[in-house]
């Protein structure tokens, strides 16, 4: 199902102009328009789910194989040094655009980006903790 408000389902689909770099019945990649680094693209599904918690399994499982068959091209026609694949779900997480995608961002060294965590400290307790809420 496709969300006509949605923008994501507007350029997945083909009815707002972007820069393909694959597309095939379900998905289509693109190049972001605000990139985080040269070659920085966007795996979008054509159908509309907001995030992970309403993506499909196999739908969820097709978009990161495309990520990653594209961070293996760009590897080798960008000839980046790594990739990130980031996949963001609700305001908190930094989704800005409620339609789930896969960030597929070509690393260079130097790039100057960071997009890495600072590691926190977790105790025993709290590890165990989360282990059984999660039972």
């Amino acid at each position: 199902m496709k969300d006509n408000n949605c923008i994501f389902c507007k350029i997945a689909n083909g009815e707002i102009p972007s820069r393909t770099l694959y597309e095939d019945e379900r998905y289509r990649v693109i190049l972001d328009l605000g990139p985080a680094t040269r070659g920085h693209a966007l795996v979008l599904p054509k159908e509309h789910f907001a995030n992970v918690y309403e993506i499909p399994e196999d739908w969820a499982a097709g978009a990161m194989k495309i990520g990653q068959q594209m961070a293996i091209r760009m590897k080798e026609r960008l000839h980046t040094d790594g990739a990130n694949l980031i996949q963001n779900n609700e305001e908190a997480a930094g989704q800005t655009v409620p339609h789930f995608h896969l960030h597929v961002i070509p690393r260079y060294k130097n790039d100057g980006q960071h997009m890495l965590w600072k590691p926190g400290k977790a105790s025993d307790e709290e590890l165990d903790a989360i282990v059984k809420e999660m039972e």
